[in-house]
């Protein structure tokens, strides 16, 4: 340095790095909120129905995945399939899907290429049989402290416009979510959500419309054992339901997972790897208020990865 400026010192440089972080965690978006312990609750399970799910790549980096189920109760079948392409270079990604209901539907997304960040996205669907189609403009931006997302839906009647923002502050998260439909003119959707992560503890509260509340807490035990709660009431009734989750890994190929209801509603799933790339999961649902009386439901999924 010049004679004329001090010099730096390695101690003011760590100083220097304490209070001028390199980078700040981005929040998560406002769906995404109370993630962790949603899935306790859901993954892990497929109650009541056989499924089979099948994803493999292409040398040209096409990314391939095909699924079918059949309803145990009804024995109603159900498929889809999706392509996924991405154009890395221009932050381009390209995605089809097709279901046995003859919806066709195209995502295309551009990111971080107009400014770091910020996700463009154009989504359509089409149903050839009757000719319905439908539209949606995507728009979102992330960085540090802040996550926010616009949509708007076309219908011949007029657009709806969906935003939500996430700001995030030393693990504290504040969430807001609405919808205006642009033909009645009025608000459809108006959430709140506040919540608060660290390391291996996560709460998270909504209020959805002003008359739904809920909330879920999330516990990493340890590198074994998850936990998670969660509650939801409505204003003006005294139904309160609430729920109690968990999930232990055996062992490295293998996890059990176990919940249960304020309506006796028992659920326990096993899921195997049975190699790299194939894996089994057995699930059932006990109704324990009627344990005689039938009508509990199994499940079995099975994925294969190419």
């Amino acid at each position: 340095t010049p004679d004329h400026l001090p010099s730096l010192q390695a101690k003011d440089i760590v100083s220097l790095s304490l209070f001028c972080p390199a980078s700040m965690a981005v929040p998560p978006a406002y769906a995404d909120l109370g993630k962790s312990a949603k899935d306790i609750f859901s993954k892990g399970y497929g109650f009541g129905a056989v499924k089979l799910d099948l994803k493999t790549k292409s040398q040209s980096g096409v990314d391939f995945s095909a699924g079918g189920s059949s309803n145990t109760d009804t024995g109603k079948a159900a498929g889809n399939l999706e392509t996924k392409y991405k154009v890395k270079d221009l932050g381009l990604t390209l995605n089809q899907k097709w279901n046995t209901d003859n919806v066709l539907t195209t995502e295309v997304t551009l990111e971080d290429q107009l400014a770091k960040g910020l996700k463009l996205g154009l989504d359509t669907s089409v149903v050839p049989n009757t000719g319905k189609k439908s539209g949606k403009l995507k728009a979102g931006y992330k960085r540090d402290f802040m996550n926010v997302g616009c949509d708007i839906a076309f219908d011949l009647a007029g657009p709806t416009i969906h935003a939500a923002a996430v700001l995030g502050y030393e693990g504290w998260l504040a969430g807001y979510q609405m919808a205006f439909d642009t033909a009645k003119s009025k608000l459809a959707q108006n959430n709140f959500a506040l919540g608060y992560k660290a390391g291996d503890f996560q709460l998270h509260t909504n209020v959805n419309d002003g008359t739904e509340f809920g909330g879920s807490i999330y516990q990493k035990v340890n590198g074994q054992l998850e936990t998670a709660v969660n509650l939801s009431w409505t204003a003006g009734s005294n139904n309160t339901r609430f729920g109690i989750a968990a999930k232990y890994q055996l062992d490295k190929d293998s996890s059990i997972s176990a919940k249960v209801n304020n309506a006796s509603l028992v659920g326990i799933g096993y899921t195997q790897s049975l190699r790299p790339g194939v894996k089994l999961t057995l699930s059932t649902l006990i109704d324990a208020k009627n344990f005689n009386a039938g009508g509990h439901k199994v499940g079995m999924g099975f994925e294969l990865e190419v």
